[in-house]
């Protein structure tokens, strides 16, 4: 079996700007790729059997992203080379789990893009960066990030991207012992929805803020005590996505460290650096 990587992502800001008449909501934010990775395993099969090797704790195999990303261009490869063919494609999946699960870092979204992007090659599918990103948008908003595969502005309901450039820096993540309902936070009535956008690029580390912080600190108070923390010792700090994990920024990798040195026993932390772009993003054409 071959492992890949699978990146994390911040939010460094998130705005809800409003919602559409589906329910979803119109985001603002800047994605921010880490080099905190996921491992995707990958084996080809020829007898057309999609299955995993690992288990991923409490998700199951229809609602495995991995999973469902392979199924998906399995009918992408029936529609371009017929049933006699694309029947013959399968993949034995494993999942070496280094993101925490929940914690507002695109692990999943990133499994996902990771299994588009390799099978895409190995299958020979040969599809362009915005198909296999409106692919990904099937599986979930933040799939089309890692497919983009750099530093982007999202806007829409995430899927909206604009490259930018962002200076090198370091950060520390805390991760509260916490799980959080995504869609606990944004049906929240104290959530606010009429934050205006703004306009960007450039970007400067500190803009914006996340509107979803103050609805998850409320209902889970280990995240305001995580947060509490970094700002005790001299950090600006923010939730990423909609939690559990919160996360301060740094222009040396040594102050990330040695703040990370400091961190109570009780404390969850690793140091992560930014990433100019996915491991694999050269594999695709733009």
């Amino acid at each position: 079996m071959q492992w890949y990587p699978a990146p994390a992502k911040l939010n460094l800001f998130l705005h809800v700007l409003g919602r559409r008449e589906d329910g979803y909501h119109l985001l603002q934010t800047v994605f921010r790729l880490v080099d905190l990775q996921d491992e995707v395993g990958v084996a080809l099969r020829t007898d057309g059997v999609i299955q995993r090797v690992d288990t991923t704790p409490g998700v199951g195999v229809d609602e495995d992203l991995c999973v469902r990303a392979a199924r998906l261009l399995q009918g992408v490869a029936r529609q371009r080379f017929g049933a006699a063919t694309a029947d013959a494609l399968g993949v034995d999946l494993g999942l070496r789990k280094h993101i925490p699960i929940g914690g507002g870092l695109g692990g999943g979204s990133s499994n996902a893009a990771t299994v588009l992007l390799v099978l895409n090659r190995l299958w020979q599918l040969d599809l362009k960066r915005s198909e296999l990103m409106a692919l990904g948008l099937t599986l979930g908003a933040d799939v089309p990030l890692f497919v983009f595969g750099q530093n982007a502005l999202g806007e829409g309901v995430g899927e909206r991207l604009q490259a930018l450039i962002l200076p090198a820096a370091s950060y520390l993540i805390l991760r509260p012992q916490v799980s959080v309902s995504t869609k606990e936070i944004f049906s929240s009535a104290a959530l606010t929805r009429d934050t205006k956008a703004l306009k960007i690029p450039p970007f400067f580390p500190g803009l914006g803020r996340n509107d979803l912080q103050p609805v998850a600190t409320a209902l889970y108070p280990d995240i305001a005590q995580h947060l509490n923390w970094l700002e005790q010792h001299g950090a600006k700090a923010r939730m990423t996505g909609s939690g559990s994990c919160v996360f301060a920024q740094f222009d040396q990798l040594e102050q990330a460290a040695g703040l990370a040195a400091r961190l109570p026993k009780d404390m969850l932390g690793f140091v992560a650096q930014g990433l100019a772009e996915h491991p694999l993003r050269a594999w695709l054409e733009d």
